[in-house]
């Protein structure tokens, strides 16, 4: 199942808002700086979503493209 996610990195809290039922925003701590956006956000939402998580596309951007495993 496809996801789009936005994100926040380098935000004061960590968060999930879910938009609709495809579409999710996320604030980070973490800043985006050599991946570290990226490997925060597959592990808030593995348990999140009890599931494994795959980044799609948007590895560079804030909008994401994940698949759930």
């Amino acid at each position: 199942m496809k996801m789009k996610i936005k994100i926040h990195p380098k935000s004061s809290q960590e968060k999930i808002k879910k938009i609709n039922k495809e579409s999710y925003e996320v604030w980070l701590h973490s800043p985006a700086i050599d991946n570290k956006a990226n490997i925060s956000l597959i592990k808030i939402l593995e348990k999140y979503f009890k599931n494994k998580i795959e980044i799609v596309s948007g590895l560079n951007s804030r909008n994401k493209i994940i698949n759930l495993k």
